[in-house]
């Protein structure tokens, strides 16, 4: 069998490949706070997704779906593993995962021997959290907004070991950096061991101070866990470039890979100190492998891995987060302050990304989200926090202007009710 037969790729490796050489021509020299603003270029690479006319998906936060190149692969995939069968399976499998992890370290920033490919954010910060040799008395620190599996971790921990849990709440709008890291700061005590930071909050969109708060978490020698389910392929970053000791992403939400697929950076000094979830006496303690122990898994996953990378890299992270952030700028700023309308995302354009959330007075969320997709076919997700009612507004890159101003005359109309 030959691998490259095996492996399709998506023979397009830039992004005049993808869209066009002479489209591209056109606005290569522009920089990505520009092109992110030129309607022309996303409707091209809105071309690139099969999408569905019967409502207006403003809730890609969950699952972004894959491009039509990606999923096309993925599909080829499939049919081959099935295909070959245990052969695939006994012989081609560890090596494949492998390029795909080398290929996901390489866009985080890290090297190979730090990461895994799990199957969601879920799991690789329980791995985590339940890994801890967590000691009676010992504390945690997190916030009220991080992601409820994440708080139910700590707290079946809290059982079982009989650890503390401080829980923080952040403000919508902070008014600096420090502001935050004092708030956690204030939470850390001599027996605190571990921290859990969003680096963007799912619910309200928030972007966190991660290289701050670390700094001030590693020099009271305290580890930091991030989730960054919503920051991976969507922010411009590295890894290691913030500090944390562990570090956890959704590959179904920025990447574009198909379900099932998630990343676990652990730094190599941190490896030998974590229990695993499952057994495996196959790899020393110092080798990260031992966290990864999946089973019998459904590869062609992993396999979609390298053409979502493929396809992100062609567009390239600092534009995605910057036609993000413009998407997510343009409706806030038309409804921010209106009467009636909540906004729980920051107002600053860099405390925040893609993701805002925004509620309507007299409504519940729950019934928020309803009216908006039965009365304006607009889909969203109803969020019922302390401190954060709304729903939650995730548009992708392809998400016009024209469905973002869709959304705001039905905010508007729901508010002046």
């Amino acid at each position: 069998m030959d691998k490259r037969d095996f492996l399709r790729t998506l023979g397009a490796t830039t992004i005049g490949a993808l869209l066009g050489p002479s489209l591209w021509a056109q606005y290569a020299p522009l920089a990505p706070a520009t092109l992110a603003e030129d309607e022309t270029f996303w409707t091209a690479l809105r071309a690139k997704y099969r999408l569905t006319p019967d409502y207006i998906n403003l809730e890609h936060g969950y699952y972004s779906i894959q491009s039509n190149d990606v999923l096309d692969a993925f599909v080829a995939s499939v049919r081959e593993v099935n295909y070959h069968g245990s052969f695939y399976m006994r012989t081609r499998q560890v090596d494949d995962k492998l390029a795909a992890r080398r290929q996901l370290a390489s866009l985080a920033g890290c090297s190979v021997d730090e990461l895994v490919i799990t199957r969601n954010t879920t799991e690789s910060l329980d791995t985590v959290i339940a890994g801890y040799d967590w000691k009676p008395g010992d504390e945690a620190v997190m916030a009220a907004q991080d992601y409820g599996a994440m708080l139910d971790q700590f707290a079946l921990q809290a059982r079982r070991h009989g650890l503390k849990n401080t829980i923080v709440s952040l403000p919508n709008d902070p008014r600096s950096d420090a502001e935050l890291v004092q708030l956690y700061a204030n939470a850390i005590t001599p027996k605190t061991r571990l921290l859990l930071l969003s680096h963007l909050v799912n619910i309200t969109g928030q972007v966190l101070p991660v290289r701050a708060i670390t700094a001030m978490a590693k020099a009271r020698a305290v580890d930091v866990a991030v989730d960054g389910a919503h920051a991976f392929a969507q922010l411009d970053f590295r890894i290691p470039d913030l500090g944390a000791d562990y570090y956890a992403a959704s590959l179904h939400k920025w990447l574009g890979v198909p379900l099932g697929a998630g990343l676990l950076y652990v730094r190599r000094d941190k490896i030998a100190g974590l229990w695993p979830l499952f057994g495996d006496s196959g790899f020393a303690d110092n080798d990260i492998r031992k966290l990864n122990h999946t089973g019998t898994h459904p590869v062609h996953t992993d396999l979609a891995i390298q053409h979502a990378v493929a396809f992100h890299s062609s567009i390239g992270t600092p534009r995605k987060e910057a036609r993000m952030r413009y998407l997510q700028q343009y409706w806030t700023t038309q409804v921010r302050g209106a009467r009636n309308i909540i906004l729980n995302t920051p107002a600053t354009a860099t405390r925040a990304a893609g993701i805002a959330n925004v509620g309507v007075a007299g409504l519940e969320p729950g019934t928020l989200a309803t009216t908006l997709l039965d009365r304006y076919r607009i889909w969203t997700v109803a969020i019922d926090r302390p401190g954060v009612r709304g729903v939650r507004i995730t548009p992708n890159l392809y998400t016009t202007p024209a469905e973002l101003d869709a959304l705001v005359r039905a905010l508007r109309e729901l508010a002046s009710a």
